[in-house]
């Protein structure tokens, strides 16, 4: 079993909730524009971090993180990006791939705003996005998400928000 922090859209900002509420994670994945090369220093020196790139990151970031960041882990192919659409609405950039080799678990970030919901039309696939939680952008409420892999298998999945932007 594998438990895992998610969160997306720092924008430079790293709340300090965010170690206590990821304490008892094994890993944290960034769903992209962390802004900071900072924050990756934080989160890297608290957990194993996996992460990917965004339409803010600039090229320190960009040099250590991937676009597209495709693995396996616990049984489950999964798919992390930034710009990535949802469900009936992917983005024109992964559309073609997702439809052909749909992961297991797709998250993604950019819009700000938290979602999670299956696509049933691609194998059940399972749709994260942690919304944001960072301090810009027009999202109200700061959102993260934490959630256990196991044996091919998502559980225990909560919501957490860390309060107004």
């Amino acid at each position: 079993m594998t438990s895992i922090g998610l969160l997306s859209d720092t924008h430079s900002f790293l709340d300090d909730q965010i170690f206590k509420y990821f304490e008892n994670c094994d890993e944290i994945w960034h769903a992209g524009d962390i802004g900071n090369p900072q924050i990756v220093s934080k989160l890297e020196s608290f957990k194993p971090l996996r992460a990917v790139y965004g339409n803010i990151d600039g090229s320190p970031i960009r040099k250590a993180f991937p676009l597209n960041n495709r693995f396996k882990l616990e049984g489950l192919d999964i798919w992390i990006t930034h710009i990535g659409g949802y469900p009936g609405k992917y983005s024109p950039l992964i559309r073609d791939q997702i439809k052909q080799k749909p992961p297991d678990l797709f998250i993604c970030g950019h819009s700000h705003i938290l979602k999670v919901m299956r696509d049933k039309s691609l194998s059940n696939l399972l749709h994260l996005n942690p919304g944001a939680c960072g301090k810009e952008g027009f999202h109200k409420i700061r959102t993260i998400l934490r959630f256990k892999l196991n044996e091919g298998q998502v559980s225990d999945l909560e919501a957490i928000e860390l309060g107004k932007r």
